[in-house]
């Protein structure tokens, strides 16, 4: 089989140092009060891997890689309790590694289910089922996200009413700004 021969320089835009990666620009401002946000987001989502060419995604606009076979790599880190609330993806695979500290997933539409995942432990959430995870441990912890297969875009991911209210009594007024990013929120809901 021949194989391919990569410059120094080429594999160089295939690294992304952690030192440099920066947090999504949808979680940035001071629109949404920072409890709002953690309804909806890990404290810190760095972007690692984002999707081929002109895919316009939220990973994509920091990704320091693209191009992964349709696959998309983010780092949530999260301070202790905190982690974002129920929500589905609608046609990707959600796949968890604990990079460091303790998470606890929960799962099903009213997070009935749950269990707690330790350093390199892995879960792989399919389409259709509700998750949240949220780190349970004493100090910062950093999952690793891996999105694989579908779609990558705002319409493949869908929050629980549970995490409006949640956004609503943190912040209100918050969940237009959510609504209009074009999260939605009824995830469980019979359509």
């Amino acid at each position: 089989m021949k194989t391919l021969h990569i410059s120094q320089d080429a594999m160089e835009h295939r690294v992304a140092r952690f030192k440099r990666l920066k947090p999504l620009a949808i979680q940035q401002g001071d629109a949404v009060p920072q409890a709002a946000r953690d309804v909806v987001y890990a404290r810190q989502l760095l972007s690692v891997i984002g999707l081929d060419g002109s895919a316009k995604t939220p990973i994509n606009s920091a990704a320091p890689i693209t191009g992964a076979a349709g696959m998309t790599m983010t780092l949530a880190v999260c301070p202790p309790g905190q982690g974002p609330g129920l929500h589905s993806h609608r046609a990707t695979f959600e796949t968890f590694t604990v990079l460091a500290g303790v998470f606890e997933i929960t799962w099903n539409d009213n997070g009935e289910n749950r269990l707690v995942l330790e350093q390199f432990d892995t879960i792989s959430v399919p389409p259709g089922v509700c998750r949240a995870f949220r780190n349970v441990g004493d100090s910062e912890g950093i999952l690793q996200v891996l999105i694989t297969g579908g779609v990558h875009d705002m319409t493949d991911i869908a929050f629980s009413a549970h995490a409006a209210e949640k956004i609503e009594s943190a912040a209100p007024g918050a969940l237009g700004h959510f609504k209009q990013a074009g999260f939605r929120f009824d995830a469980g809901q019979e359509a």
